[in-house]
């Protein structure tokens, strides 16, 4: 059986933590930032973690 491909879409987009669990960058921080309160900006330079209901297809999509 060949070996899974690595979606490398999602690769440049998530890592893994230490602790297994996947890191992802916020969205909605790319342009029109004028009408975006200051604090929201803010708030969205921070990573979060991955929604568990999406962890599954994520690591398929990584071969983790």
């Amino acid at each position: 059986m060949p070996k899974m491909k690595t979606n490398r879409a999602a690769a440049k987009r998530f890592r893994k933590t230490a602790s297994g669990k996947l890191r992802r960058n916020k969205a909605y921080k790319s342009h029109i930032l004028a009408k975006k309160a200051r604090k929201r900006k803010r708030r969205l330079r921070k990573s979060t973690l991955v929604a568990a209901s999406d962890v599954r297809r994520m690591k398929r999509m990584l071969g983790l």
